[in-house]
Order: structure tokens, then C-alpha cells, then sequence
């Protein structure tokens, strides 16, 4: 969990008493339309201020304010420079400018050349100037402006809120928000105004106390539900977290969803599906982003990881603990150092980078590896070109980087530490956490780090008591190399896992005021349960008052210490180095056997007891010591007593009764010096059986270690392995996409050659056949086998030797080409070469199309017979519309001087020109006899409807210069679209040799067509 400082309400006391909130609106340059709706919609007199921010580009010019006064009671204005914020008040931002909140004053300034972020840069600094009585909303179509400043206002206390997605038409609310849960709302643009107005009626009463006493303060009864139901869901015990920051951020949950207090929120939780995660994502609230602190990463880039790489053994690995990794933007920005540290070495990349949080929706954004493009603008280009590659408008973390990182979910607090790690960094976690559980974690960092590796700390926070075990690399940015093997302290890998919750809280062991300062870090390094130890820490007033009166310590059943009253010095040697509360570490060697003995009757018999008078046993203390043990009231969860030290002649007034010495004859004496000397043998055979047992368990640590590194490597490659898994499916969806897409481009390409009816083939580089039309077979003698053989083993019967050359050409200079052939049969066939290239794959090829086009060379032979013809001829179709007519017909249709009427041109109709008066055209028409057009017109349709075989008739043409008599003769053309063919013949030749008909017969051939 990585979270940067909490930017709570400034003491300043801005915003003003009478603004009661601040709130921005992210809105994109088309975004008029949402805006005028939540206007419209947003009542006078709430005390809040409205900033709305779009992103024009200067010059761009804006009629928005305009449009706004038409819906907004509030007044509506352009800010200005140091525009000051003021209750019911609209202000919009001008073209080309950023602007910031600061004491109250808008400030403007000019916006850059590069990408501009005005509505995070602006939701930035509303976070850090109001806290809580800030609101952010997002309106549609924003993109990833807005991401950072929306998630800085969340982790500040305040309302964030978006346009419903679903109203929305275009990118509603950045999917970098949706997925850390940063929203709290998503609503029509209509209600929006509603919403944030009204979190203010529903203040928490949480007891927070003032600052900064408050965050060391314990938790209120009244949050001791709350806090068990976020363990029993999560497993993670948030009372080792400061107390003023998470009832800080229950009050916003209380806030958002309007509950007064904390028992009633308690209730809430129990019944509301869903809540605990939203709680519990709310206290996991993750800020940070690449090359945080940027000084600080140069240095760690200068002055660390050039010396990691450089003493790495070959065939090593670099290890790195990323501890709080939140969405991972520091691990990465720590890879691409490793990656160029490695890279100026000329050594091969070995790197493993463990970056571990306690809350798996970060870790699941950090596995991904997609940032919004607003998150590039820490990182420079010759790294985004390296390591980032552009998909939409998010940045994706290339495969290179990626594989170096194994993202797992991992409890500072109650997980093992990894171990053998050159840098362990931890920055800006150990803030929210209590002194004990800093100190418990920070032995838990110096545990994973190797003599003369790193430690990478926030600015805000500090070694503590590890400062002995550490040296500055830079104290002001918080770098320290280890430079002792020795531990600062213990802490017992039993304890890291336990199946009862509350044996996970280190509270450190409590001492009086005058109690000697070397002897608390060593105690308190490793605490006693908590089962044990508070109910006897308030039992101290229930035993007797004489005793209570000398110096003495409270003990449990087990012997361990739970608390020191009095001055003990006198009676406790300093014993550097050892830690633990157990009587044994703490008394002189002398007394552990007695106040053992003396201990357990007490607490058997549950009577006071003292001991025999001792010598004092510390160098430099004369006189005699009494040991008394007072047993304590027993309890539910267990039994202790107060063991007692009186100097005697010194406290006899308040000493009970009890043993007095007593002068042993010799014999007795040396018997007991004999059993001393035989006791000395015994502890020192004891102590040998213990050193080797303590060596036996430092290899068993070492084994463990060793085992926990191969599972920290198993786990490193089971999730590299799922991330390959997870790229793999996502390529097979694609592949799966694309197939698809071929499936029905193939299919549309078959259906398109099937029905062209053209002969077809296609052929790659190497002329071999790929595909090729039904209409080919025609040409060339193939078969569906034949998909895959060579052109040249086809046989064909074009005229047409250099075919494949010509094919090959065509593919190597890549232009096209065509020609006319002739086939066995006689048929014309138009050959047409096109060459193909795919770019992607460089593969080429050549589409050949062979068309017949026998019929077109017959009709222009056609058309040149028929033009050849001295007498004018047309063709006409069934209904009497021109469609062919030669040259002589064109001659005839304009000897008049004029150009062609359009019903005796190719597509006029002839049975109408018949009608017409003549003009020289090539109609039947006689003045003298009026009917003979009609009759003409009659015996032509005849013909044409089937009805008459052939029709003809005389009539006279006069033409400019002279006369002439033309014979018009139509002719049907059977199993032909032409429906007959006319012509106009001259008979003037016939009749001067003498061959003309009488009178009578030339009237019966008008009449019968004969």
C-alpha cells in the first residue's frame, strides 16, 4: 500500500467559512450540453463554488459562459489573474490557460507547448487546498485527464463523482477509476448537482481528537465492530494503523452514504452488500506514480544500483523488495534503472523485481501494466520509447520490462519477509502505521536485506531505533545501506502467522518512568501475547500494598515480564544485545533459579512467599537482597504474580514477614557448596547442549530462508507463467479475431470470383496456383487439385507462347499488362496481368483474367459490313426504337444541312418519325398522297409484331438538287432482340432501264408489300 501524504484540510482555514465546498468540474471542449443539464438542475444558495475546467486550446473561442447564464441562477464569469473564490459562483476557464487553487485565489497560468492535464493539475491542488469540502466530476468524454486529480481528492476526503456511462456517448469515466473504485457515484448529468450538494447534510461524529495527538490515540469503542468485520474480510487488522487516518476515512464512507455516527454505520456495514470492500478500498486508497520524488530516484540511479550491478557475481541475480507497490508505477520506474544500469555495464539483464501490496485491486492494475497516457508525463521520451508502447489512450509496459516483475499479494505486518534482497524499498507506508508496528515492520525490511544492500524509505519517515544498524547513503532523501548483520532487534517468524487475530498487534512492553532506557528496546522487541498480558497490566492496585511499594515486576504464568514498577536498576544488570522479556534475560544469574522457584509456589499455592536473603548480585552493590512473590488475582485468561526486590535494611518497615537466615552446620555447608559445584557443571553442560541446539536452529533458519527464496522463485515464475498465459489468451483471442475476419474475406473473395464469370487465376511468386474461377476451366484444363501446382504444368489453348514470361515480368517490375490472344477454337480472348504485394508479409503474386471477347470482334465486323452498304440501313427493336444505323443512314439524315432530329438517331423512336414531317430525312413520305406515311408506319409495326414477314414501299425523295424515288423495305431478324432491319434503296437505276412495273402492279406492291 502506497500512499502519499494524506493532504487533509489545511489549518489556513481556507476554504472560507462561507464557502461550504469547492467543486470542480472536468469537462471536455464539446461538453456544453452536460454542463447546461447539471446547471439547470443546481439550486442558488448552496455556499458552494463551481469551477468548471475545460480543455480549449488557445485562440479557441468559447461562448460557454454565455450559455450557462441562460441555465444557472448563479452568476456565471471568466476567471481572471487571483480570481477570489466566492460562495454561488460559477467560474469557467479561459482558452490556453491552467489554473490552480492557492489561499483562495484562482491563479492562471499559460498552458505549455506539450500535452496539457488542466483538470488533474486543477483537482490536484482542490485536494491539497480544501480536503474534505472538496467535489471533483468528471462529464463524458474527458479521457484520462482527471484520473490523477480525481484519486488525490478521494485520498484527501473528498466527493468524487462521474457522468452515468450509460447516458454518456463517449469515454464517460476514465477505466483507470472505475477499476481502483475511486468513483463514488456515477449519475445522469441531471443529477449530479444534487448528489454532490448533498453529503453535506449527514456530518460523522467521529472523535478524532486534535491533531496530531490524535493519531496516537487508541480507537473508540465505537469502531471495534467496524474494525473486526474489515479483518474477518480482509485478514488485515487495521487497528496497527494510525488511528486519526482510518476513522478519517470511515468518516468519508459515513459521509457518502449519510450516517451520522459510528454505530450506525457499524449497523450498516453488517447489512449493506458490498460495503466492508468499499471500506475496505477506501483505507487502501493508492497515490503515487513513475519517478516519484525525482531527485531521490537519481540519486538511487547515481549512487545505488550502479554498485549492485557492479558487484553482482556472474550468473547472479538482482533482488528487489518493492514493499507498497500500490499500482506498481515505483517498480517499474526501479526496473528501468536496473534495466539501464545493466545495459551501460554491457552485461546481460538479470533482474527480479518483488513488488508486493496488501491490496489486490493495485495489484491487479499493476500486473496488467496499462497506465493512462497522462501517467507518461513523469518519464521521459527515450524511456517511453524503450519501455511503453501506445495502445488508445493508455500506455502499456512492454514485455521486457514486464517479465522482470512479480507483482503478490503480501502483509507487511504478518507475512514473511523475503530475504537476501539488494534494495528493499518501502516509501511512504510506514507513515500510517503505529510506532510499534513501524518498528516491527522495519525489522522485518532489515530482515530482507543483505549486508551492504539498500534501504529506499519515504521523506516523511525514519530508521527509528534501526539507526545503528544502518549508514546514510543520503540522509535528506532517505537512502541507507546496512552495514551490520546484526538484527536491531528479533522478532520470532512463529509470530508472523497466527491463527489468532490479536496475537499480530505488536505492543511494545510498558515500563515506568524510571525504568533504565537499555533495558525497553531489548524487551520490547519481542512482546508477550497480548492473551497474557492485558489483563494483568490492570491488576497491578490488587496486591498488597506493602510489596507494591518495593521495586518489583509483574509476570505471567510463563515467567515472561509485563510490567516494571520502581527503580530497578539497582537489581537489573544492562545487558546489551539480549532481547526478550522472559525472567532469564532480565535478572542477574544469581537470582533466575530462585525467583523461579519462589514464583511458581506462589502462584501454586497462591500465598506470598519469600526468599532466603542473597547477596547483592551486581559488581559495585553491597549488602543483602530479599526476593518476595505475590501472586496475583486469577483471571479468565490466565494467572500472574508481582515479583519483588527488598533491600534489606533499607525497606524493612514495609517488608512482610518472612524467611529469616539461618547459620548451617559445616557438614551442610559443603554439602550445598557440592551441589553448587555440581550445578555449575550441569548449567554448563546445559549451556554447550543449548549452543549446539541454537546452531542447529541458525541452519534450520538458513535452510528455511533458503526455502523461502525457491518459493519467493516459484511464485516469481508461477506469475510470470500466468502472465504469459494471460498474453497468450489474449493473442489467441485476437488470432481467434482475425481468423474470423479471413474466414469472411475468403469467403467474400470466393463469392465475388464465382459470380464475376471471368476467368480467373491467381497465382503467388513462384506461378504456383492459389485459387482460380469456374470460367478458368474453360481456358486452362484444371481440377480442384490442382490448388498448389505450378501454372507451367497446365495445359491451355490459348495462342499464347510467352504467357508465364509475361506473368513473371509483370510480378517483378509490378505493373500491369494486357493483351488480346487468340484460342484453338477460333475464340478471342483479352488477357489482362495485374500484379498483387502484401506489405506485412512481402509475399507477391499476379491475378490473371482471360475475357471473350469473340463476340465484340464479330460485331465489329458486323458494324464494318454494314457500314460498307451504299443505301442507308438501321436496325430497329420490337417497339420501334432506333438502335444501329450505318454511315450512309447518318449522310442521308443530315443532307438536309441540319443536325439529326433525335427520333431518327440511335435511340429515337421510327414509327413516331414516320408521322413527321420528312426534312430530307430517311422517312416514307409523299405530298401528293397523304396516307402514305400512315400506311407505311402501319406495315412496318406489322412486322415487327410478327404479323407480316417483309413489308416495302415506293415514295419519292426530293432532295435540294434533284428528285428521286426510294424503295423503304423491312425485314424481321428471327431469334434476334432486333425486332427488323429497314432500309431506303434507291429505284431510280431500275426504272431508267426499263425495268419498272405498270401502274397497277406498282399499287398492289404499296398495298401488299409484294
Amino acid at each position: 500500500m502506497d500512499i502519499e501524504a494524506d493532504p487533509r484540510p489545511r489549518l489556513s482555514g481556507f476554504p472560507p467559512e462561507d464557502v461550504a465546498a469547492v467543486i470542480g468540474i472536468g469537462a471536455p471542449a464539446d461538453g456544453s450540453s452536460a454542463l447546461e443539464s447539471f446547471f439547470a438542475t443546481c439550486p442558488a444558495g448552496s455556499g458552494a463554488a463551481f469551477v468548471v475546467i475545460q480543455d480549449l486550446a488557445p485562440g479557441q473561442e468559447s461562448r460557454l459562459a454565455e450559455r450557462l447564464a441562460r441555465y444557472s441562477p448563479m452568476p456565471v464569469e471568466m476567471m481572471k489573474t487571483d480570481t477570489r473564490i466566492a460562495p454561488d459562483h460559477v467560474y469557467l476557464l479561459p482558452p490556453g490557460k491552467l489554473v490552480r487553487i492557492e489561499k483562495g485565489l484562482l491563479r492562471l497560468a499559460p498552458r505549455g507547448d506539450g500535452p496539457a492535464l488542466p483538470i488533474d493539475i486543477f483537482f490536484t491542488s482542490l485536494a491539497g487546498e480544501c480536503g474534505a469540502r472538496a467535489c471533483g466530476i468528471v462529464l463524458s468524454g474527458t479521457g484520462p485527464d482527471g484520473s490523477r486529480g480525481a484519486i488525490a481528492i478521494n485520498a484527501a476526503g473528498g466527493l468524487v463523482l462521474s457522468q452515468d456511462s450509460g447516458e454518456a456517448g463517449g469515454n464517460a469515466m476514465p477505466a483507470g477509476l472505475r477499476r481502483a473504485g475511486i468513483v463514488d457515484a456515477g449519475l445522469p448529468a441531471t443529477e449530479l448537482a444534487r448528489r454532490a450538494l448533498d453529503r453535506r447534510q449527514w456530518p460523522p461524529q467521529i472523535p478524532l481528537g486534535p491533531e496530531p495527538a490524535a493519531r496516537e490515540q487508541p480507537f473508540p469503542e465505537e469502531s471495534e465492530a467496524i474494525l473486526q468485520a474489515l479483518e474477518d474480510a480482509t485478514g488485515t487488522d487495521f487497528r496497527l494503523y494510525k488511528s486519526s487516518t482510518v476513522l478519517r476515512r470511515i468518516g468519508r464512507r459515513m459521509q457518502v452514504l449519510g450516517q451520522p455516527d459510528l454505530k450506525s454505520y457499524a449497523a450498516l456495514l453488517q447489512s449493506l452488500p458490498g460495503e466492508v470492500t468499499a471500506l475496505n478500498r477506501e483505507l487502501l486508497i493508492s497515490v503515487t506514480r513513475f519517478f516519484r520524488d525525482e531527485e531521490a530516484f537519481r540519486v538511487i540511479g547515481d549512487r545505488v544500483i550502479p554498485g549492485i550491478v557492479e558487484t553482482l557475481p556472474p550468473g547472479q541475480t538482482a533482488r528487489v523488495w518493492v514493499a507498497g507497490c500500490a499500482t506498481g508505477e515505483e517498480a517499474y520506474s526501479l526496473a528501468m534503472l536496473l534495466h539501464e544500469a545493466f545495459d551501460k555495464a554491457g552485461r546481460q539483464p538479470r533482474i527480479k523485481v518483488f513488488a508486493t501490496d496488501i491490496n489486490p485491486d493495485s495489484l491487479q492494475v499493476a500486473s496488467a501494466g496499462s497506465y493512462p497516457a497522462s501517467a507518461g508525463a513523469e518519464i521521459s521520451p527515450e524511456r517511453m520509447e524503450r519501455y511503453f508502447r501506445t495502445d488508445g489512450d493508455r500506455l502499456q509496459v512492454r514485455h521486457a520490462l514486464r517479465r522482470s516483475l512479480v507483482f503478490a499479494r503480501h502483509d507487511l505486518l504478518s507475512d514473511p519477509p523475503f530475504s537476501r534482497m539488494d534494495l528493499v524499498s518501502c516509501r511512504n507506508t510506514l507513515i500510517y502505521f503505529r510506532p510499534a508496528a513501524q518498528k516491527d515492520a522495519l525489522l522485518r525490511l532489515q530482515y530482507a536485506i543483505r549486508k551492504s544492500g539498500h534501504l529506499f524509505l519515504g521523506s516523511s519517515e525514519t530508521l527509528s531505533s534501526l539507526q545503528n544498524g544502518f549508514q546514510p547513503v543520503d540522509a535528506r532523501h532517505k537512502v541507507f545501506v546496512r552495514v551490520s548483520s546484526r538484527p536491531s532487534g528479533q522478532f520470532a517468524l512463529s509470530s508472523l502467522k497466527t491463527s489468532s487475530r490479536h496475537d499480530r498487534r505488536p505492543t511494545p512492553l510498558q515500563a515506568g518512568d524510571d525504568d533504565d532506557p537499555e533495558i525497553r528496546p531489548a524487551m520490547s522487541a519481542e512482546p508477550p501475547s497480548p492473551r497474557s498480558r492485558a489483563p494483568l497490566s490492570d491488576r497491578p492496585a490488587t496486591a498488597s500494598p506493602g510489596y507494591c511499594a518495593l521495586p518489583c515486576i509483574m509476570v505471567n504464568d510463563r515467567h515472561e515480564a509485563i510490567h516494571l514498577f520502581g527503580d530497578l536498576r539497582p537489581f537489573l544488570p544492562s545487558r546489551p544485545g539480549v532481547a526478550g522479556p522472559e525472567l532469564a534475560r532480565i535478572l542477574p544469574e544469581a537470582l533466575v533459579a530462585t525467583a523461579r522457584r519462589l514464583l511458581d509456589l506462589a502462584m501454586a499455592s497462591n500465598t506470598a512467599r519469600s526468599s532466603d536473603p542473597v547477596e547483592m548480585p551486581l559488581a559495585g552493590t553491597d549488602g543483602l537482597l530479599r526476593l518476595h512473590a505475590v501472586p496475583l488475582p486469577a483471571a479468565a485468561l490466565g494467572s500472574g504474580a508481582l515479583l519483588s526486590f527488598e533491600r534489606l535494611g533499607q525497606a524493612s518497615q514495609n517488608s512482610p514477614e518472612g524467611g529469616k537466615p539461618v547459620e548451617l552446620p559445616a557438614e551442610a555447608q559443603a554439602r550445598i557448596d557440592g551441589l553448587g559445584r555440581k550445578l555449575d557443571r550441569t548449567r554448563a553442560d546445559l549451556e554447550a547442549t543449548i549452543q549446539e541446539l541454537e546452531t542447529s536452529n541458525e541452519e534450520l533458519l538458513s535452510v528455511n530462508e533458503e526455502l523461502l527464496a525457491s518459493n519467493d522463485d516459484l511464485q516469481g515464475a508461477n506469475a510470470e507463467l500466468q502472465w504469459v498465459n494471460e498474453e497468450i489468451n489474449a493473442l489467441n483471442a485476437d488470432y481467434q479475431e482475425k481468423m474470423a475476419l479471413m474466414n469472411r474475406l475468403n469467403a467474400d473473395l470466393g463469392s465475388m470470383v464465382q459470380s464475376a464469370g471471368v476467368a480467373t487465376v491467381f497465382l503467388d511468386e513462384a506461378l504456383l496456383i492459389t485459387r482460380f474461377s469456374p470460367e478458368a476451366c474453360s481456358v486452362f484444363k484444371l481440377r480442384d487439385s490442382d490448388i498448389g501446382q505450378p501454372l507451367c504444368d497446365i495445359a491451355h489453348k490459348l495462342h499464347y507462347p510467352d504467357l508465364l514470361e509475361d506473368i513473371r515480368d509483370t510480378i517483378r517490375s509490378e505493373a500491369g499488362f494486357e493483351r488480346e490472344t487468340t484460342a484453338e477454337d477460333g475464340a478471342l480472348y483479352r488477357v489482362r496481368i495485374t500484379p498483387y504485394a502484401i506489405q506485412a508479409s512481402g509475399h507477391r503474386g499476379a491475378l490473371v483474367t482471360l475475357r471473350d471477347v469473340t463476340a465484340h470482334r464479330d460485331l465489329a465486323r458486323l458494324r464494318g459490313v454494314i457500314d460498307a452498304m451504299p443505301e442507308p440501313v438501321a436496325a430497329l427493336d420490337a417497339d420501334g426504337t432506333i438502335t444501329l444505323v450505318n454511315k450512309a443512314w447518318k449522310r442521308c439524315a443530315h443532307s438536309g444541312g441540319d443536325a439529326a432530329p433525335d427520333h431518327c438517331s440511335p435511340g429515337g423512336n421510327y414509327l413516331a418519325a414516320c408521322l413527321m414531317p420528312p426534312q430530307g430525312l430517311p422517312v416514307p413520305f409523299d405530298p401528293e398522297d397523304p396516307g402514305l406515311a400512315l400506311r407505311a408506319r402501319e406495315g412496318l409495326k406489322s412486322v415487327l409484331e410478327g404479323r407480316q414477314p417483309k413489308f416495302s414501299v415506293e415514295y419519292p425523295c426530293h432532295g435540294p438538287t434533284e428528285g428521286r424515288r426510294v424503295c423503304m423495305t423491312a425485314t424481321p431478324v428471327p431469334g434476334s432482340a432486333v425486332g427488323a432491319v429497314i432500309r431506303h434503296v434507291e429505284i431510280d437505276p431500275w426504272l431508267r432501264k426499263g425495268t419498272g412495273a405498270s401502274p397497277d402492279q406498282r399499287e398492289k406492291t404499296q398495298r401488299h408489300g409484294g
